[in-house]
């Protein structure tokens, strides 16, 4: 058996996601992988036993990535405000670094993969994530409400506008490139939404 290339890893896992990015999971094959890598598909199966394989490895692998930017710096305990603008910091990074990775997660949340890359992972985010909000409803920061309330409220208007930035335009069709003075007004109105 030969061994594991990181390289031409790296070079599977960055063309599987542009590929399921731009053709969705159903015109996603490891065929067309093979080809957009340039390598033989037996090579894919060195690294991977199937389609599937490849897929949740992938994931899980990126969300391991995005819960270690996410937490960076981060503490359960820091203010309502500090530690939103700290996840929005972060997040934003991990945007950047990564801009189709959202797209990719889409993909995977609208299909029968979300059991499997979801279930079990990222347990001690969640925890995290579930101190800080305890700690500021205990603090009588903010309401207490049910989490997917908190989320919605706290980061679709933030993922809101990394879609807009990454497709170039508004809702309108307008031109649309999210600046930071765009990013942290949002912010802004999203804490006054929140805070009592």
């Amino acid at each position: 058996m030969r061994l594991r290339d990181s390289e031409k890893v790296q070079l599977v896992k960055q063309k599987a996601i542009e590929l399921i990015i731009k053709d969705g999971l159903e015109g996603f094959s490891m065929n067309k992988l093979a080809r957009a890598c340039q390598i033989s598909v037996a090579t894919l199966y060195i690294y991977y036993k199937d389609r599937d394989d490849l897929i949740i490895n992938i994931a899980v692998e990126e969300l391991r990535l995005m819960e270690e930017t996410i937490v960076k710096d981060f503490d359960p305990l820091m203010s309502f405000e500090q530690g939103l603008r700290r996840q929005w910091e972060n997040r934003y990074r991990y945007a950047v670094e990564k801009p189709g990775i959202n797209l990719f997660f889409d993909q995977l949340r609208s299909s029968s993969y979300q059991e499997q890359f979801l279930s079990g992972y990222m347990a001690d985010f969640k925890a995290m994530m579930g101190s800080f909000m305890q700690n500021i409803i205990e603090r009588a920061e903010i309401d207490a409400m049910p989490f997917e309330i908190y989320w919605s409220i706290a980061f679709a208007p933030f993922y809101n506008l990394i879609r807009f930035d990454k497709e170039g335009k508004s809702m309108s069709g307008m031109p649309f490139k999210l600046t930071d003075e765009i990013l942290w007004k949002t912010f802004d109105l999203v804490i006054k939404a929140l805070k009592k």
